[in-house]
């Protein structure tokens, strides 16, 4: 019988790299927010902005990308073990 690989224990560095890859999106998405609830309260036209709306339209394609490129790489934390046991057992 063989035996397993032992699981190998995630460097700080990638967990500490893969948190601020995490913050920067999120800060993204926020300033996305800011810029869309004051252009709609009307506080500025973009117009009158235009360094800051280019700025906000390339973090807009930025995060779409990154959100495409999330949504297909969902079955990388799944475990294929478990997978096997569910379909073995016909869920």
């Amino acid at each position: 019988m063989a035996t397993p690989p032992a699981p190998r224990r995630p460097s700080a560095l990638g967990g500490l790299a893969q948190n601020v890859r995490e913050a920067f999106w999120v800060i993204a998405l926020g300033l996305i927010a800011c810029y869309a609830f004051f252009v709609a309260l009307g506080a500025f036209a973009p117009g009158d902005v235009t360094g800051v709306s280019v700025a906000i339209g390339v973090l807009v394609v930025l995060w779409l990308v990154h959100a495409w490129a999330q949504s297909h790489r969902r079955d990388e934390g799944r475990d294929p073990r478990l997978t096997a046991a569910r379909e073995r057992r016909g869920f």
